[in-house]
């Protein structure tokens, strides 16, 4: 028995999952772009996914951040990061559960993040402007990019997501989760890291596996 459980422990360490643009293993990639930069000695997204991360409307899911006019730039770059980490880290294996998607076979789910992560998030979003509480369903494809549905309103993140816990478990449908652990615990994930102070990301599967 321990040895099977070694082994469910192990899988669940330093894996991609299986989705639309991740490598099959994560390896160093040198040429890693921008805010992706921090997973360059072990990622499971390659350079050209990291650069498509940064456009507005990348052809990684032809997905538009300016459906309701302009998103600030201080609260996109939580996006950039956002897709980053979700691209890019090899440390999500506890929360990789299957999807039932014709674009993914497998998704994250209750990703415990970091409370500053999802605080400053909030923060630096709360004004910015949306018309979707859930940005994984309901869009309106027709023109080959997300636009809002009939009907819905545009209004201030704030007004949509009243809490920061409200923003990170509610747009990705549950891929993250709230948590009063803080950065450095080793109990929660970190979005944003200083690379040259190692992944502290690792320690957290660790934990969780």
């Amino acid at each position: 028995a321990a040895a099977a459980v070694t082994v469910t422990h192990d899988s669940l360490l330093n894996v991609c999952m299986d989705a639309k643009h991740h490598k099959t293993e994560p390896g160093p990639e040198g040429q890693l772009y921008g805010q992706c930069i921090l997973w360059k000695d072990n990622a499971c997204c390659t350079a050209n996914t990291s650069l498509e991360a940064h456009q507005d409307q990348s052809y990684l899911y032809n997905f538009n951040w300016d459906h309701c006019g302009a998103m600030p730039e201080k609260c996109k770059r939580h996006f950039i990061q956002d897709t980053c980490l979700y691209e890019c880290s090899p440390n999500l294996g506890p929360w990789i559960v299957q999807a039932d998607t014709s674009w993914r076979k497998e998704r994250i789910r209750d990703v415990p993040l970091c409370q500053e992560d999802c605080e400053q998030w909030w923060e630096d979003c709360q004004d910015a402007v949306t018309c979707k509480v859930n940005w994984h369903k309901g869009w309106n494809w027709t023109t080959g990019t997300n636009q809002c549905p009939k009907g819905a309103m545009c209004q201030k993140f704030k007004f949509v997501f009243p809490t920061a816990a409200a923003l990170c478990e509610q747009i990705w449908s549950g891929s993250y989760r709230y948590t009063s652990h803080h950065r450095g615990s080793g109990r929660c994930i970190q979005m944003w890291f200083d690379p040259t102070q190692g992944n502290p990301n690792v320690v957290v599967t660790q934990y969780y596996a």
